[in-house]
């Protein structure tokens, strides 16, 4: 579980203070998918950034799986990223020129693994996303669509305990949006892993379990009404 206690992280630009996070408390566990709603700048992102331990909070706690971020070394903090994190983003951060595949085992050869046994451990993340007949296309023979998903096979492939995704549908159309959401839930409930999402996209309410929106660094349950008026 990733559990998140009174969490604040604020920011100072020199005129004033902007409270990103300002005292948020979340759970997510084995097998749920949750969505983040909230306006540009509503500290969505950096939340993710606190859960990847690639912030860390002026006050409060964050574990997973019941180990406090904070204890964490420098180098407790890579390997947990390496190994316990998948992370989707929004721009992808694929390799260009390079297959598909070994796009998808960035993380395993970072991790030890030889080149050969990245590929045999990550092929199969390839065929679970629909892309194991285009394993040799590098990404700019791909649509955005394809290109998230060799994103996701690469996030998953070192079978990660818990799914981070900033923005995961924001540079897809309508349609990939709803296959791309589908196959982050599917994924989530059979590997039972917890999973965080930040969107703009209110299609993806109806792929996850559980919706918050955070607005002046607040938490609050459901999807703003006044932010679905704006993004409908």
């Amino acid at each position: 579980m990733l559990e998140l206690r009174e969490v604040v992280k604020h920011y100072s630009n020199g005129v004033e203070t902007v409270k990103a996070v300002d005292g948020v408390s979340l759970s997510v566990t084995g097998g749920e998918l949750v969505a983040l709603y909230g306006p540009s700048g509503s500290g969505k992102t950096t939340l993710l950034m606190l859960a990847a331990a690639l912030l860390t909070p002026d006050s409060g706690s964050i574990s997973f799986a019941g180990q406090p971020l904070r204890a964490m070394s420098e180098r407790e903090s890579a390997l947990y990223r390496l190994k316990d994190v998948g992370f989707v983003f929004q721009a992808f951060h694929l390799m260009p020129h390079t297959s598909a595949l070994d796009n998808a085992t960035i993380k395993l050869t970072g991790g030890g693994c030889t080149l050969r046994e990245g590929r045999r451990r990550a092929m199969p993340w390839l065929e679970r996303v629909g892309l194991a007949a285009r394993a040799d296309y590098t990404p700019e023979q791909l649509s955005m669509g394809e290109r998230q998903r060799i994103a996701i096979a690469r996030a998953l492939a070192n079978e990660p305990r818990l799914l981070l995704a900033d923005e995961p549908t924001g540079n897809l159309d309508s349609t990939r949006s709803r296959e791309v959401l589908a196959l982050l839930r599917d994924i989530c409930h059979e590997r039972e892993i917890p999973a965080l999402l930040v969107t703009h996209d209110l299609d993806a309410a109806h792929f996850v379990d559980r919706v918050h929106t955070l607005r002046d660094g607040h938490l609050a349950d459901g999807i703003d009404p006044e932010l679905a008026a704006i993004s409908s």
